[in-house]
């Protein structure tokens, strides 16, 4: 039996038994062939990016992929965006959160939307998932806004823990070869989110 879990913008994903059926829907406003080109392009560049990131972390088994949708494996466990606040071991799991990020960088992967609600619990593992918005960069300032953007999303879900949270995350993230860079220009993107505030 087929369930629909999310309607995106890009995506309609579905349970059926037990995989998950990422599938890039036809855009009307965007001229065929174009539509057509650019969903094979993104349905192949996030099945290339799971493959490399299934070698580091813990991410949904790619099953089969076609020309505008991925069949995953489903992984049954808890969202952590859900789930966080009440588990006993919450900062354990931000600092793995944060060991998983480095092994991602370290590999010149950028996740694109890291946030609790595409990180899922299971057996003691974070799982991540939806590649969907993520790319491959060596780039310092692309990875201090991955972080920056995980931050921002841990304010807005769980924001009374929220900086406690990235704390443990940031303590995870020490294991990258390039902490310290990252961390730096996390510093200054941070000074450009504020100051495009208070302007």
């Amino acid at each position: 039996m087929e369930k629909i879990l999310a309607r995106g913008a890009e995506a309609i994903i579905t349970q059926q038994d037990s995989t998950v059926i990422k599938e890039r829907i036809k855009k009307s406003y965007r001229i065929p062939t174009l539509d057509e080109k650019l969903r094979k392009q993104r349905t192949k560049k996030e099945a290339i990016l799971l493959k490399k990131a299934y070698n580091l972390i813990p991410v949904p088994k790619i099953i089969k992929e076609s020309k505008y949708s991925i069949v995953l494996e489903l992984i049954e466990g808890k969202k952590l965006s859900e789930n966080l606040e009440f588990l006993p071991n919450s900062l354990l799991i931000c600092e793995q959160i944060g060991k998983n990020i480095a092994l991602l960088h370290d590999s010149n992967i950028i996740h694109g939307d890291l946030t609790t609600s595409n990180m899922i619990l299971k057996q003691d593992k974070v799982f991540f998932i939806d590649f969907g918005l993520g790319f491959e960069s060596s780039s310092v300032e692309d990875k201090a806004v991955d972080l920056h953007l995980l931050k921002q999303a841990l304010e807005a879900k769980h924001f009374q823990n929220f900086k406690e949270y990235f704390e443990y995350i940031l303590k995870g993230y020490k294991q990258s070869k390039n902490y310290s860079a990252v961390i730096k220009q996390l510093e200054k993107v941070e000074k450009r989110g504020r100051y495009k505030k208070s302007y």
